[in-house]
């Protein structure tokens, strides 16, 4: 059964206090220091709750259907979008504010499933397929949903939940007319989230990497302690949001093979543009939120001339501040990962942000203009975004989890032939055991019907990430949903300081990359997942079903850490509350 949400304003104004309600601002409203950069550097459109009013509903509507959208510097493409755009409007919130998302799905029905595979003997659970044919190949192209990238915020009923999906009409529904179907997601953002840079994306099991290929994704600001900062406050606040679209006459291809996405020439977009111009004075400071919204390549980015590069002073990774600034001359960002930065004009001239591997600049930056005297200043120390943790908050020592990222060539029929596996602690069983693993249907793969990790609130431990992967193009940036992960080694060498990430990239190599962590379960239970985030890996089967669940405790025992600990923070007292929608239609 699916949803079908007919949700309007006036709905919404029925559901919540009425001065409660933000209505979505108009396009024309930009954040407030954004104004000060050039007109001619593209800004998403931005929608934002009352400045200094805690506690509001930002009501927007995201309508997904395929677009004829001018992409300045390469043409026209058609392609699904979020209102007709690369990428969707900017969400600016703060900690306290709640999303209420209506989104349509104005995308043609679904194609036909293709022909089942034969059933392998056991529980349905268990076969490795789905009831609509094999789950880890693409399917229901049409179909979506929507997670925000990043937020601590439950992953449960109507909120951040990847498992639910959004189908488009069916072929006889519009054939009769019927009205385009609505869908409801409501994110309740703690009030003492981290302000940061987060962004949502679709995350349908099996279309993930055709839709973000063509440019479904938009930013999500949440505002806070940091921007406060005096030297941040005063600089011009710019989103700079990378699509990497795989575009081929003009529209994307259907991911019908191994090569269909993965042999498409990208098409690197900043908010929508192929390579736009910024404008930056001598001595003034900006401050770039870089997102990459991409689907399967990592961005090492640098800001260069013929002669000189500008120093990236970063100040927070994936939504997290620094404890204080660090000055680089490069950012690594894996698929999915932000990076907040300062830069201020040098030299005049004309630089460029320039990608390793990528032989075009993704923008062009122009120093130029009266210069500012006395330069404009950075910040020496910040209001760190999460405190650290240790090791001595490890509650079982002995049972450390790893994730292996590793792929078995030839293991299928052609057109995907190759197993994207989950290999490690907990991976998912074989469907035969005793047999060949590397030929297993089952083996490493994910199953919705297996949880391959079952969580506890309140609880530390630590992870070990690695691919096998043997070349260095080949990355398998980790993703665990809900929570963010502090990286204290990399390759064995302590990180000083560790750095909080929700998003970990891991590059091949001979060794392969080597990552270990220490994560908090906090606040919400419900069952997600972890996956590489190389889409079209994740589409395959790269990923893991996760619970988190309330620590098992003698009667009368208090619950650790957190708020509502009725289920977490979201107050069910169903551990795995089901999609509960306005209206459902069979």
């Amino acid at each position: 059964m699916r949803e079908d949400v007919g949700i309007s304003r006036r709905s919404v104004l029925k559901a919540v206090p009425a001065a409660a309600v933000l209505a979505a601002a108009s396009d024309g409203i930009l954040a407030r220091s954004a104004a000060a950069a050039a007109s001619s550097f593209p800004q998403p459109a931005v929608r934002c709750s009352a400045p200094g009013s805690p506690g509001v509903v930002l009501g927007q509507t995201l309508d997904v259907r395929f677009t004829d959208t001018l992409v300045p510097g390469y043409g026209r493409v058609t392609t699904r979008t979020y209102n007709g755009t690369i990428p969707g409007p900017t969400l600016r919130v703060r900690g306290g504010d709640t999303l209420w998302l209506a989104q349509i799905n104005g995308l043609p029905p679904n194609p036909p499933e293709p022909p089942r595979p034969p059933e392998r003997s056991g529980p349905p659970e268990r076969s490795g397929l789905s009831r609509h044919g094999g789950h880890n190949r693409p399917h229901r192209p049409n179909s979506f949903n929507l997670h925000t990238h990043g937020l601590h915020v439950s992953p449960s009923g109507n909120a951040d939940n990847i498992l639910r999906e959004f189908p488009p009409r069916t072929a006889e529904e519009a054939a009769a007319g019927a009205a385009e179907p609505r869908y409801l997601t409501t994110v309740e953002i703690p009030r003492d989230h981290p302000a940061g840079t987060y962004w949502y994306h679709p995350h349908a099991h099996g279309a993930t990497a055709e839709q973000i290929a063509g440019g479904m994704a938009g930013v999500i600001i949440v505002e806070g302690d940091v921007d406060e900062v005096p030297q941040i406050r005063a600089a011009a606040d710019l989103v700079v949001c990378v699509n990497e679209l795989r575009v081929k006459d003009g529209k994307v291809p259907a991911f019908t093979s191994g090569e269909a996405l993965a042999a498409v020439p990208p098409t690197f977009t900043v908010n929508g543009a192929v390579n736009p111009t910024l404008a930056l004075r001598p001595g003034e400071v900006q401050r770039w939120r870089l997102v990459a919204a991409t689907a399967f390549t990592t961005l090492t980015l640098q800001i260069v001339s013929k002669e000189r590069k500008l120093t990236i002073h970063q100040i927070a990774m994936d939504g997290v501040t620094f404890p204080a600034p660090v000055a680089t001359e490069a950012v690594t960002l894996a698929v999915g990962n932000r990076a907040d930065v300062l830069v201020r004009g040098g030299e005049p001239g004309t630089y460029e942000l320039r990608a390793k591997g990528v032989p075009v600049p993704l923008m062009t930056i122009e120093v130029a203009g009266a210069a500012v005297r006395p330069p404009m200043e950075l910040p020496s120390s910040l209001p760190q975004g999460r405190p650290f943790l240790d090791e001595k908050d490890i509650a079982n020592p002995g049972g450390d989890r790893t994730v292996v990222f590793h792929v078995d060539p030839g293991v299928f029929a052609k057109p995907f032939p190759n197993a994207y596996r989950i290999l490690g602690s907990h991976p998912t069983p074989a469907a035969d055991p005793a047999g060949d693993l590397t030929r297993d249907p089952a083996y490493g793969l994910f199953d919705p019907g297996y949880v391959n990790h079952t969580l506890e609130l309140g609880t530390v431990e630590r992870w070990t990430l690695r691919t096998d992967d043997s070349l260095p193009a080949f990355h398998h940036p980790f993703h665990l949903h809900t929570n963010h992960v502090l990286v204290t080694h990399r390759n064995g060498v302590r990180l000083d300081p560790p750095v909080w990430q929700d998003t970990v990239d891991l590059a091949g190599g001979r060794p392969g990359d080597t990552v270990t962590l220490l994560v908090r379960y906090e606040d919400f239970t419900g069952r997600t997942v972890l996956h590489c985030h190389q889409l079209q890996h994740e589409d395959l089967g790269m990923m893991q079903l996760i619970d988190y669940v309330r620590p098992r405790r003698p009667r009368g025992a208090r619950w650790p850490g957190g708020r509502n600990r009725k289920n977490g923070r979201n107050g069910s007292s169903d551990p795995h509350p089901g999609v509960k929608p306005l209206m459902q239609r069979p």
